[in-house]
């Protein structure tokens, strides 16, 4: 072998190992990104509440009284999470997954800035459970729609296609939000691969007809990879979408879907 086959060869080499080493750390980087935790944890309530009830009268001449039951206190310390960021107005949690993070609205930025930033606003790969500006921070759309990545060391949203499984997907039907003075309470009917449109952008929500179409399809989707709920979703109901990648087919997306059944004031 000549002298500058070696080098060539030695070259060759240092390139392979450096591309090796690069590879390596940025999967490492990919693994442990999304574990920086928030400053506050959500937290089981400890008071289970009632609405005020009216109590009949033990006659006709007495008058109605109320009985009220103290309201819960939100498992969310949303003062904490507002003071590290205005942009927080939520937190989801997906019993039997490890879905249990804070959720933020760009305000200022584009609505793609959470995709790769955390609560803190720093750049990080995994980014934050988000929403989008349509959508608005009162959960009164017809059709609220979060992003989470779907990490390798699953963190974020990757837990989601744990509903692919028939068994979990029959045994965790609840998808829970917290707002300020809010706990809302979602019954999960259907979770199954989806195209990667646009889902806000695709449908006019506010249109009975586009909407009645999209529920038709929501609640019996058209694809392999697909569970459902018999639960009655009508035109009258809102529902939550959660959306998140497969592997790396960057054409489709996976979506787990919950319809509102709860409203449950809380006291903060």
């Amino acid at each position: 072998m000549s002298s500058r086959s070696k080098i060539l060869l030695i070259l060759l080499i240092v390139l392979l190992v450096i591309g090796i080493g690069v590879g390596v750390g940025y999967f490492a980087w990919y693994w442990t990104s999304g574990t920086l935790p928030p400053p506050v944890q959500r937290v089981e309530p400890t008071t289970t509440t009632a609405p005020t009830v009216p109590t009949a009268p033990e006659d006709e001449t007495s008058p109605t009284t109320t009985t009220t039951q103290p309201l819960p206190e939100n498992p969310v310390d949303f003062a904490t999470l507002k003071a590290t960021n205005s942009d927080i107005y939520a937190w989801l949690y997906v019993p039997g997954t490890a879905v249990d993070y804070p959720v933020a609205c760009a305000t200022d930025e584009a609505d793609g800035f959470y995709l790769d930033h955390n609560i803190y606003r720093e750049y990080e790969f995994a980014g934050t459970i988000y929403s989008e500006k349509k959508n608005g921070t009162d959960l009164m759309h017809r059709n609220t729609v979060f992003y989470g990545h779907n990490m390798l060391n699953g963190t974020m949203f990757s837990s989601l296609h744990d509903f692919e499984d028939k068994e979990f997907f029959d045994t965790y039907d609840t998808i829970y939000l917290y707002t300020p003075g809010h706990i809302y309470t979602y019954k999960i009917f259907a979770a199954y691969e989806y195209d990667n449109r646009h889902l806000l952008n695709s449908f006019d929500y506010s249109d009975d007809a586009v909407w009645a179409e999209y529920l038709a399809y929501a609640t019996d989707p058209k694809t392999f990879t697909v569970n459902t709920r018999d639960v009655p979703v009508t035109v009258a109901d809102r529902i939550v979408t959660l959306s998140t990648c497969v592997g790396w087919n960057k054409n489709v997306r996976y979506l787990v879907q919950g319809v509102l059944v709860n409203d449950q004031p809380t006291r903060t």
